[in-house]
């Protein structure tokens, strides 16, 4: 696929306690993405400082870290033609109170705090790179083609 974009996507830990993990890749995998690298882990304070940098100084900065280091996450990275904005859709708005049904935020989020899933913003350029690098060594990003890309792609 030669005009494929990685994007990063992770389940938070609310949606980790929830048991989403399954139905979110499975969302992602049914729309025709593939994803590249997964990693279930726990997120420290050190890598929450950093993923939240851009928040820092604000109001909501240290509930943010105390929220994502509360519990494991699942971190991912997906690929697909233009694949953030794809995944920013399919995850509703931020606020799941106006998150349309049919997203994952719209059908499973019920909580500003607590809206089960991130993803790189697509009209933040380099944050997909950015976010990428701080959860994924670059041998842990797996390249391999699907055998359905021929049917999802022209």
């Amino acid at each position: 696929m030669s005009d494929a974009e990685r994007t990063f996507v992770m389940v938070k830990p609310d949606g980790v306690q929830r048991g989403l993990i399954g139905d979110i890749v499975s969302r992602f995998e049914d729309r025709g993405l593939k994803m590249v690298a997964g990693k279930f882990m726990q997120i420290d304070e050190e890598l929450a400082h950093d993923h939240y940098g851009e928040h820092e100084g604000k109001p909501f900065f240290e509930g943010l870290v105390d929220f994502i280091t509360s519990g494991p996450v699942f971190a991912m990275v997906w690929e697909g033609q233009d694949a953030t904005r794809q995944v920013r859709r399919m995850m509703g708005e931020t606020d799941p109170a106006e998150s349309a049904p049919g997203t994952i935020r719209g059908d499973y989020g019920l909580d500003l705090g607590r809206n089960v899933i991130h993803g790189s913003d697509h009209e933040d350029e380099g944050a997909n790179e950015r976010e990428i690098a701080l959860f994924f060594d670059e041998d842990e990003l797996v390249d391999y083609e699907r055998v359905d890309e021929t049917w999802l792609y022209e």
